[in-house]
């Protein structure tokens, strides 16, 4: 029996195939490494750390070693204060009035300028989302200078329309307070963020309508079918799916106000606190009052409310209202 050959001796791979199979297995994962790095410093730690600090109390003057667990208290003190529940009232009040309002201007908005405004299409989709990309602070300090109760502009027109014949009967004599008045603190309010957000969703609207096939459309109008006709049984229909994500973008951001009411009617939230949201309550709480757990715990119940909110539009504008089987 002849004897088998012996195994050849093992080579080691050439520099060259091991810097290849370096680049291949492992260069991916140190490129996007600072991403992840990133994220979980400034990210992920944040959040996992304020759920920590929901279930302690701590005063971040008196540094970490006074933290001290008190379980669930600080989501019983904040559901049983009035003021957090009359922030959360104020929250949604005005989240629903600037919010209906975005896309009731913005839906018929962007269906205009892509059936009418074709040519100048480009200019006007960025003039109306030129607000959204402009300071908050700067924006909200112009539509204070507009509601100011002896010399705003709002206030300057309307007394001219009140000199005019006829209908100057329609329009009041004297100069309204918006911003110290209780009927008006929360419109005032949400007028900005309408204005600052319907530019945003009239890019969301349009880019959903141009994706609808137009031998729709063509089909309709042989027809004989009307524009409104059009807009209701072809582009809303067919619109759910960008509704669902702009809808879910307003919720997540008018529950989250805090820059436009801030600088409105200040912390205190304007007169009667009628402009203190859950956010400004929130800073309120850990600046002025120095209670970073219980402002901790706030945010978690706040976004536990936002988590039930867009599951609720989920279930009204989801996919599986989409495909129809519900």
């Amino acid at each position: 029996m002849q004897a088998s050959a012996a195994a050849p001796p093992r080579q080691r791979p050439r520099l060259g195939a091991r810097w290849e199979v370096f680049q291949r297995k492992y260069a991916p994962y140190i490129f996007i490494s600072p991403f992840f790095i990133l994220f979980a410093i400034f990210g992920l730690f944040p959040i996992l750390f304020s759920l920590y600090l929901s279930f302690h109390s701590w005063q971040p003057a008196s540094g970490l070693g006074s933290m001290k667990f008190i379980g669930w208290r600080n989501f019983a003190d904040n559901l049983s204060d009035p003021t957090f529940w009359q922030s959360l009232k104020n929250t949604g009040i005005i989240a629903l009035e600037s919010g209906i309002p975005q896309h009731l201007i913005a839906i018929p908005l962007a269906f205009a300028i892509h059936t009418s405004l074709k040519k100048v299409q480009g200019l006007v989709t960025a003039l109306y989302f030129l607000p959204y990309i402009t300071s908050v602070v700067a924006v909200s300090v112009i539509f204070v200078t507009l509601f100011s109760w002896q010399y705003g502009v709002l206030n300057q027109l309307l007394a001219s329309l009140h000199h005019l014949p006829l209908i100057g009967g329609l329009f009041p004599a004297e100069n309204i307070n918006w911003l110290g008045n209780r009927s008006f603190i929360q419109p005032a309010v949400a007028s900005v963020v309408v204005w600052r957000f319907v530019g945003w969703n009239t890019v969301l609207y349009l880019s959903g309508i141009q994706a609808i096939p137009s031998d729709l459309y063509e089909a309709a109008a042989v027809d004989g079918a009307t524009t409104g006709q059009s807009f209701r049984y072809i582009t809303l229909p067919l619109l759910r799916p960008i509704m669902f994500v702009a809808i879910t973008l307003t919720l997540i951001g008018n529950l989250q106000l805090f820059e436009e009411p801030f600088i409105i009617a200040g912390d205190s939230g304007g007169i009667g606190g009628l402009a203190l949201t859950t956010v400004m309550y929130m800073y309120r709480t850990y600046n002025f009052y120095g209670d970073a757990g219980l402002a901790s715990a706030m945010s978690w119940l706040l976004f536990i409310l936002i988590g039930a909110l867009t599951l609720l539009n989920n279930r009204l504008f989801g996919k599986s209202r989409l495909s129809g089987s519900d």
